[in-house]
């Protein structure tokens, strides 16, 4: 039958709550966006020990502007966030020896000021304690609907200034939501506050897939009775069907230039690749095997698609160039390797490994060839990088709940984003800043 049965009978490929989800029934209940708190685990090699001060006339707000900063800051793992025992604003003079007497090598002060006509006058300074010296100082006239946003803006000003790196607060994350037998798409800021649902549906959601701008989803959506990729518009909420074949369509992937989309189909028979113009139209058939080939995922440089075969007997990830050549095998440690991602520079590949009867998320070297496990949780899946290439999210089972997780590329900090009991699945990570 053409439906998600059909492209799941065609092999062990898949994660296996991917498989319970397109078992999935229909439902009723369309839930609201879920909201997260932050847990942390583990401590970072080279924390920054930073002291952020309460924004003087902050209390008035919804959500504080130093607590969201605070998190954002601790998220990252680069820096072990502190308090300040005095009340300070931007307007204050920070004294510096007192505060390396405390062991603190940056300092946050600032205010906010709600204007006559609603918006709100947004100061903030970092000063280097170590030097002595203001790091940055800034000024933002922002509407009241904007402050986590400006918040999170603050936050990448500070991790820029103090790392050398930008920071990835003020960019966006996709997963799905299972609530009961509804599903839904959310499209939540990077720390999982502030969701909104792009798309309800009582079918399973699978796979979303940003564009490189940042302006639409991919995804899959079995709606219609069977698997269908599906394009939507985030500004106008416009979607449109992009793959509707014969059999299955499933696991899109944009191209770097955002031009066309690798996808798998079963449209010929058993489930191979296929390249695709963003506007659609025929597909290009990218392999031409007689094993199950899925999950691409195009390299950075757009030049070379990394995607999932059973061709050597089991799942392992292999690497196709699109310029010619036959695909070349990538993971050999282990005997059942899936859903690649390839890290923002391209050095660095995570997935899923079987490791006995338990699924770990794992990183392997591409130059090196090194490979590291980076958790200890047993039903791991859908690796995702940050779009500067520090922090990966991804979904996993605790406590009888799916929910996300992001670690850092060493496993060694971990934040949990949890929800109020919803299960959440698939995540993706957004590009910069929209």
């Amino acid at each position: 039958m053409n439906t998600a049965l059909e492209d799941r009978s065609v092999g062990p490929l898949w994660p296996r709550r991917r498989f319970l989800t397109a078992l999935a029934a229909a439902g009723t209940a369309l839930p609201a966006a879920a909201q997260f708190r932050v847990d942390v685990s583990g401590v970072g090699a080279r924390q920054i020990p930073i002291a952020i001060a309460p924004f003087r006339d902050e209390g008035s707000l919804p959500s504080p502007i130093s607590g969201i900063v605070g998190a954002d800051l601790t998220r990252s793992g680069m820096f072990r966030v502190d308090g300040s025992p005095v009340a300070l604003d931007e307007r204050s003079v920070v004294a510096a020896p007192e505060w390396r007497a405390r062991g603190i090598d940056a300092v946050v002060v600032g205010s906010v000021t709600r204007l006559a006509d609603g918006r709100l006058d947004i100061r903030f300074t970092l000063w280097d304690i170590v030097k002595g010296q203001q790091l940055v100082s800034q000024a933002k006239l922002v509407l009241a609907a904007d402050l986590r946003l400006t918040a999170h803006r603050i936050s990448d000003a500070i991790y820029e200034a103090l790392t050398g790196e930008r920071g990835v607060n003020a960019t966006r994350i996709v997963y799905v939501v299972k609530a009961g037998k509804r599903y839904t798409l959310n499209v939540t800021d990077a720390d999982g506050e502030g969701g909104q649902v792009a798309l309800a549906s009582p079918e399973p959601i699978i796979s979303p897939a940003w564009s490189p701008d940042g302006r639409e989803l991919a995804y899959v959506s079995f709606e219609t009775q069977k698997a269908v990729v599906w394009v939507q518009d985030l500004i106008t909420g416009s979607r449109r069907k992009l793959a509707d074949f014969r059999g299955s369509n499933s696991a899109p992937a944009w191209s770097p230039d955002g031009r066309e989309l690798a996808m798998t189909l079963t449209r010929d028979g058993i489930s191979q690749l296929y390249a695709m113009s963003r506007a659609g139209g025929t597909p290009r058939r990218l392999t031409n095997s007689t094993a199950i080939d899925t999950e691409p995922v195009y390299a950075p440089d757009g030049r070379s698609i990394f995607f999932v075969s059973d061709r050597g007997g089991g799942p392992q990830i292999y690497r196709l160039p699109l310029d010619g050549g036959g695909p070349q095998r990538v993971t050999f440690t282990g005997g059942y390797n899936i859903s690649p991602a390839v890290s923002p520079d391209g050095k660095v590949l995570a997935y899923v490994s079987r490791q006995g009867d338990a699924f770990k998320l794992m990183t392997l070297d591409l130059a090196a060839g090194g490979v590291r496990t980076l958790t200890d949780t047993r039903d791991d899946e859908s690796p995702s990088f940050a779009p500067n290439g520090k922090l990966i999210v991804y979904a996993t089972r605790q406590q009888g709940r799916d929910v996300l997780m992001t670690t850092t590329l060493d496993g060694s900090f971990k934040t949990r984003l949890v929800s109020s009991g919803a299960d959440m699945r698939e995540p993706a990570w957004g590009p910069f800043e929209r």
